[in-house]
């Protein structure tokens, strides 16, 4: 295999981890307003997800920086052709980042209000156009013979990426929801996982609609693999939810999510963007790589800092592994 290739599956592996860690949290984020009945309970919400959202970020960007520097033609051209789109979800993210701290730097209703609605709609926001971009890489844009993105903002929200916004959403929202199950007590716990079903159930329509148009668009046998993996585990993932076991459920809810974006990427590959134009002129894995040598050192460097990272986030989620509930707020305990 060729580091071209290698560095292609290593950026896959780093959006499935982004999508599987920062899903949750945009999930978490989203029940905000549809789970969470009063100011305590949003909070209760909130703090599950408190220590870990900014380490999930993080995902996002060494993902950004693997494809900057292992496919500088993928990056311009992606970054450059969906900019305004990844503009909104960079405006969230940060948004979102100063509303976690700042919504308890005042002790006023308002203010706090505020910010826990950023926090809803920067949440719901990305969760959607992160599927709208990846129907896009996958399934094709207008780029010329010079790998320029020669599309209009609107040539972007095709039915088939704006199926794949659904899919992320309500994915992400199923993934929050099993995780609020996992990591709360008491009424909210309950709630949660009632919730869990009808989201799980819509998820399930919307996914199986999208996993096989693209397999009839783009797929071949790994990916059909990868295809039934995913519906298999939703299924098993609401099961579980319905028979009380939080921990299953959210385990299969995680392999729903990786085997979906493997299935996107292994539908993609050798491409990296195709084009709808001509064939000839689409990105991929060998025309839009670096040189060999900076490859290599990426790889060195990759291979000394990876495990390290894993290591100290593995520990962040063991230590605040415990579950929470709205007698652990201190104003609702008096």
């Amino acid at each position: 295999m060729e580091l071209h290739d290698v560095w292609f599956v290593l950026i896959a592996v780093l959006w499935t981890g982004y999508f599987f860690l920062e899903g949750f949290d945009f999930g978490v984020g989203v029940l905000t307003k549809l789970l969470a009945r009063n100011r305590v309970e949003k909070r209760v919400l909130i703090n599950t997800i408190g220590p870990v959202w900014d380490g999930n970020e993080v995902w996002l960007l060494t993902a950004g920086g693997a494809t900057f520097a292992a496919f500088p033609e993928w990056y311009a051209t992606l970054f450059s052709g969906f900019y305004l789109p990844l503009l909104v979800i960079l405006v969230c993210l940060i948004v979102r980042g100063v509303a976690f701290e700042y919504r308890a730097k005042r002790p006023e209703e308002n203010w706090q209000r505020n910010w826990e609605t950023a926090i809803f709609w920067t949440s719901l926001i990305p969760a959607f156009l992160w599927g709208v971009a990846f129907g896009n890489i996958v399934h094709g844009v207008k780029i010329d013979r010079d790998f320029n993105y020669v599309g209009g903002l609107w040539d972007l929200f095709s039915a088939y990426a704006l199926l794949g916004g659904v899919v992320t959403l309500t994915l992400f929202t199923f993934h929050g929801t099993v995780f609020t199950a996992l990591k709360t007590v008491g009424e909210i716990r309950e709630r949660a996982r009632k919730l869990a079903l009808r989201v799980g159930v819509v998820t399930a329509a919307a996914a199986l609609v999208f996993l096989l148009w693209t397999q009839v668009d783009k797929g071949d046998g790994k990916s059909l693999v990868a295809m039934v993996v995913a519906v298999a585990a939703l299924l098993a993932a609401l099961v579980a939810n319905q028979a009380g076991r939080e921990g299953w459920s959210f385990a299969l809810s995680g392999v729903t999510i990786v085997a979906a974006v493997a299935m996107l990427f292994l539908s993609l590959f050798p491409n990296v963007m195709p084009s709808t134009l001509n064939e000839d002129w689409s990105l991929t894995v060998t025309n839009a790589s670096s040189s060999p040598y900076t490859l290599k050192i990426m790889t060195w460097c990759a291979g000394i800092a990876t495990p390290i990272v894993l290591l100290y986030q593995s520990w962040t989620y063991w230590v605040f592994r415990k579950r929470i509930g709205t007698h652990h707020i201190a104003e609702a305990a008096h």
